[in-house]
Parts: structure tokens; C-alpha cells; sequence
């Protein structure tokens, strides 16, 4: 039985008819005196200053599991010092300020004290290679980077005849400056004050940049403005269903979009205790961690979700999770078999969501007030208007008609929209027609007005006539009791176009062979019949994915056909 979250997203239906933008926004304070729209205001100091200044917002854990506390008041202080140590270098409004750091909390307190700063803050993931690293720093033209002794050495200092445009590398664990540019980031701190003043701030200036990797070429820049902040309340009230007394905890890596959203802003606007992990993934690991810190709330990855399924462990009979009432994932779609798993293992609802770098917050999503569909996207969250268009180069046609798939397209205005690609009007102005967003993501609508995914625009196979979504063929192969994970690319074939090819892992214990390729593909054909069903099966040991979880089909297809494997910054080693 799946007992039910304190719900704020009650009566669905009505709530979509009762909402405004403007009403919520009534929830957060503003800067003092009208001064405009500040993230780290309303995340930190609005709180600090109030009845939850000596409430834990930060429960740090080390990887020895020690904890170590920071209150509301703690965070507004130290911003508050960064961001008087960016004035002191000569930091101005949108300069763009990086991290290249791992879950710790000095990068909390940079990113913070930029926005204080009115900078842009931009996280670069800390596993990235010296080429990406340096990639980003010169696309973002990035005055200041905070980041380690050894990440410097490695990644940024063979590297600073490239960077004209960098002032000042700050390393946090060096207690003397090195030279005139690269500086002690304790010894910088020290000197600064823990009183700041955050300057006047629009909500439409620029707080956020990140990167986002493409097929080939330059990483794209997607740019945030601090209006956001808005969309990251409102998606914590209503998706993450945040309670007062809530324990979060977001498992993404601050590197990626999901990681500042959810892993940092959203948390703490709600005023809720917010859970960093200084570890890498761990079964045990992670299990203890619910239990230790009472997490309630648990934002994960689809990823993270099939690894515990493939293992031989029983939650909530070896460990105490009483606390946990909702799971959600996000990263790319939930098969159904992963949502009924974690339902039946953890007793608690597993709501799958969907948004995108470029939307800045959750776009569509399950709600515990809803019936979950399993495999679904969900429906829109309110004051969000999402549609399924036929979209060619001359042409863009709105469908009604549930069950056509075509590309999903969300109509502007909502508050977290990218603003821009950095340094590229052009890539930008290409993402709309009229009103509309084309995400590029193929998706179609059930009649009782659930999404659901159906894959990348650019991953769709054509077969024989048919178009055919990779995520309904892998969800098909997932069903099997042999598969532990499975990718679909198309191939190309003269007589059909593309046949459908599977790549399938299989779970421990079940070896490959002719037999188990046979029994796969006769199953998939059951499920889906002849015509969308894989025609080749290639057993392999893992999946190529992103750092973040997503599953590089393009890569595989690349392999496959012996093409150009193009941006591989963000692949999993």
C-alpha cells in the first residue's frame, strides 16, 4: 500500500483553474524597500532574518558520515563574506563567477554569495576532464573560479595562457595565496565582513549559466535569470510537496542543472533542511543516509533507481525509513517496472517529472494527489501551457488529438525560461516558433491529458513507415525478467530505412546466449509486434551515459555505425 504525502498539490484540476503567477508570488519577499528579485535573498537571507535563522538549512556529510551543520544565519554570513570578497576583486554585476568543486560547502556559499553579488554563477562539474573544463571558461569568458589545489594544478593551470579573460583562481584548501592570481580562498574570507548589502536586483537580470552539451560543437550556454526563483518555490510546494518539517535530500551532482535547481535553491527558498553528500553513489551508502537523516523527501535518477534494483537488498526491512514519504526522479523518463518497484519496495509514492536545462524547473510532473500512471510524464504543472505540435521547417501545427505523437512545446512566459544561449542568438531564436518553446523532445498526450515521452526528436527511428520512440521499445524490453537496463538505436537498412537494434544489459546471474536473445526478442515482439520490435540484440556490460544518468544513444548509434562520436565531455568513465 503507498501511503500518501501531506499534499499542497490537492484537487489538481481546480488548483489549475484558481492559479496565478502573480498570487504566488506573493510567497516571497522581495528586497527590501522594492528593490527588485534576489535568489540568494529569498533562499537565505529573507530566512536568516526571520523566525529560521538558527534552523539547519545545510546537513553536510562527510564521507567518513560525520555531519556538520549550517544554519539559516550561517549561510547568510558566509554568502555574505563571498560576496564581499568578490567586491574586493573587483567583481561586477554579470560577471560570471564558476565552481569546480564536489559536494562541499564552500561551493553552497559561492554560489550564494555570487548571486548575492548579482554575478552569474556557473557550476562546472567537477569529474570534467581539463578540455571541457577549459571549454566552458573560455565560452563563459569567467572572471573568477573557486575550486581545489589539485583541480587547478590538473585541469586549470596548463591551461591559463587560454583564459585572458580569468582574474582570479580561488583554491580552497591552500591557506597562502600563490601568486598575485591565484589567491587562498580561507585567506580571502577571513578578511571580509559578514555584512553585505545586496545591490538592486531585477528579476529579469542574469543569475545562472549552464552548460549543456550538444552532438557536436561547442558546449551551449543557457542563461537564468533570477525571476527563477519563483519557478523553484512553486515546484517545491506543489511537486516535492515540501513541508516545514522536511528533511530533502537531492542526490544530483551541483554540476548539472538539477543539482543548483533542486540540490540547492529550491530546498532552501522552502526553508527546509537540505541534505549534501560528499560521496559518490553506494547502495549502503545511501540507505544509511535515509536513515541517519530522517530524509522525507528523496530527489533521484532513474539511473540511481535500476542499480538498486538490480541488487539483493530490502529497504525497509534492514533499514529504518519511516521518514520517507515521497520519492521523485528526474533525468530521464522512469520506466513503468522501475515506478512499481519502488513503490512496492519503499511503500511511499515514486513520481517521475520532466524539464530540461533550458526550462530551469519542472515542466510536467506526477503529483501524490493524482493517479500515477506508471511510465508517464505526468500532466503540466499550473501556470504552465504544454502542447504536442507537428513541427517541420515550414510548418508548426498545434494537435488536440490524444495519442499523436509530435513535439512537445511549452508557450512562453513561465518564470525560470532560458533567456538566452550564451554568445548564440541565433541557436536561441531557433528554439521557438511564435510563442512557443520547441523542446525537442517527442511525447504524446493520453485522453486523460497524461504525457508521456516517446523520445529525442533527432533519436526517432523510421521503420518500414513506422516511427518508433525508443523509450516505448527499451520500457517493452525492460518488462523482460532478464534485463537489467536496455538502449534502442535505429540502424540503417536499404530495404526498411532503419531496423530497430537493441543493446541490452543483462541483470546479474543471467548469462548471454542464443536461448535468452531469442526468448528477448520474442517477448518484444508480443509486447509490440513485428514491425517496432528489435531486429538485432548485442548483449553489453554497461550503457555509455552521461555523468548525470542520461543514456548516450547518439554514442551508441556512432559506435555502431563507425561515425564522428562527437562532444564526449559529459560521458561516465
Amino acid at each position: 500500500m503507498v501511503t500518501p504525502a501531506t499534499d499542497n498539490f490537492t484537487n489538481h484540476p481546480l488548483l489549475h483553474t484558481a492559479f496565478s503567477w502573480e498570487n504566488e508570488r506573493k510567497n516571497l519577499n522581495g528586497l527590501p524597500d522594492g528593490h527588485g528579485l534576489n535568489i540568494a535573498y529569498e533562499a537565505v537571507d529573507r530566512h536568516a532574518n526571520g523566525a529560521l535563522g538558527h534552523h539547519v538549512a545545510l546537513q553536510w556529510i562527510r564521507k567518513d558520515y560525520s555531519v556538520v551543520e549550517f544554519t539559516y544565519l550561517d549561510l547568510k554570513h558566509l554568502s555574505s563574506k563571498f560576496a564581499n570578497a568578490l567586491t574586493a576583486l573587483g567583481i561586477s554585476k554579470g560577471d560570471i563567477v564558476c565552481t569546480l568543486l564536489g559536494r562541499i560547502p564552500e561551493l553552497y556559499t559561492v554560489a550564494l554569495g555570487a548571486l548575492k553579488k548579482t554575478a552569474v554563477y556557473c557550476p562546472l562539474f567537477s569529474v570534467f576532464g581539463p578540455e571541457p573544463v577549459v571549454q566552458r571558461l573560455i565560452r563563459g569568458k569567467a572572471k573568477i573560479v573557486v575550486t581545489t589545489l589539485g583541480q587547478y594544478e590538473a585541469k586549470i593551470k596548463p591551461s591559463l595562457g587560454r583564459l585572458p579573460d580569468l582574474r582570479h583562481v580561488l583554491i580552497i584548501d591552500t591557506p597562502e595565496n600563490i601568486d598575485d592570481q591565484i589567491l587562498s580562498y580561507p585567506q580571502l574570507m577571513q578578511k571580509m565582513s559578514i555584512a553585505f548589502t545586496i545591490p538592486p536586483t531585477s528579476p529579469d537580470d542574469a543569475a545562472l549559466l549552464h552548460f549543456t552539451s550538444g552532438t557536436t560543437g561547442m558546449p551551449k550556454g543557457a542563461i537564468h535569470v533570477h525571476g527563477a526563483v519563483l519557478m523553484h518555490y512553486v515546484t517545491g510546494k506543489y511537486v516535492l510537496d515540501f513541508q516545514p518539517t522536511d528533511v530533502f535530500w537531492c542526490t544530483a551532482d551541483p554540476g548539472w542543472v538539477t543539482g543548483t535547481s533542486y540540490g540547492l535553491i529550491a530546498p532552501l527558498v522552502s526553508g527546509i533542511t537540505n541534505v549534501v553528500d560528499e560521496d559518490e553513489f553506494d547502495a549502503l551508502r545511501w540507505y544509511r543516509i535515509l536513515e541517519q537523516q530522517k530524509v522525507s523527501v528523496w530527489y533521484t535518477s532513474p539511473t540511481a533507481i535500476r542499480r538498486l534494483m538490480r541488487m539483493a537488498i530490502k529497504p525497509t526491512e534492514q533499514y529504518h525509513l519511516r521518514s520517507l514519504k515521497l520519492i521523485a526522479s528526474v533525468g530521464e523518463p522512469l520506466h513503468a517496472e522501475a515506478v512499481q518497484w519502488g513503490q512496492k519496495t519503499f511503500g511511499v509514492p515514486v513520481l517521475d517529472n520532466w524539464w530540461q536545462t533550458e526550462t530551469g524547473g519542472i515542466m510536467i510532473a506526477n503529483s501524490v494527489s493524482m493517479e500515477v500512471k506508471p511510465g508517464s510524464m505526468g500532466k503540466p504543472l499550473p501556470g504552465i501551457d504544454v502542447a504536442i505540435a507537428d513541427v517541420s521547417e515550414n510548418d508548426f501545427q498545434l494537435t488536440t488529438q490524444p495519442g499523436v505523437s509530435g513535439n512537445l512545446v511549452i508557450r512562453k512566459g513561465w518564470p525560470s525560461m532560458f533567456r538566452a544561449y550564451l554568445h548564440d542568438e541565433a541557436r536561441y531564436k531557433k528554439c521557438f516558433r511564435g510563442d512557443w518553446y520547441i523542446t525537442g523532445d517527442l511525447c504524446k498526450r493520453d485522453a486523460d491529458g497524461y504525457f508521456w515521452f516517446v523520445g529525442r526528436a533527432d533519436d526517432i527511428i523510421k521503420t518500414s513507415g513506422h516511427m518508433v520512440g525508443p523509450f516505448e521499445v527499451e520500457s517493452a524490453l525492460m518488462h523482460h525478467s532478464c534485463v537489467a537496463e536496455a538502449a534502442v538505436i535505429g540502424k540503417p537498412d536499404p530495404l526498411i530505412g532503419e531496423i530497430v537494434k537493441a543493446f541490452v544489459v543483462l541483470k546479474p546471474g543471467i548469462a548471454a546466449s542464443e536461448q535468452v536473445r531469442l526468448d528477448i526478442v520474442a517477448h518484444a515482439r508480443k509486447k509490440l509486434g513485428p514491425a517496432v520490435a528489435p531486429k538485432e540484440i548485442s548483449f553489453v556490460d554497461s550503457l555509455p551515459k552521461t555523468k548525470s544518468g542520461k543514456i548516450l544513444r547518439r554514442l551508441l548509434k556512432a559506435r555502431e555505425l563507425g561515425l564522428p562520436e562527437g562532444d564526449l565531455s559529459t560521458l561516465e568513465k
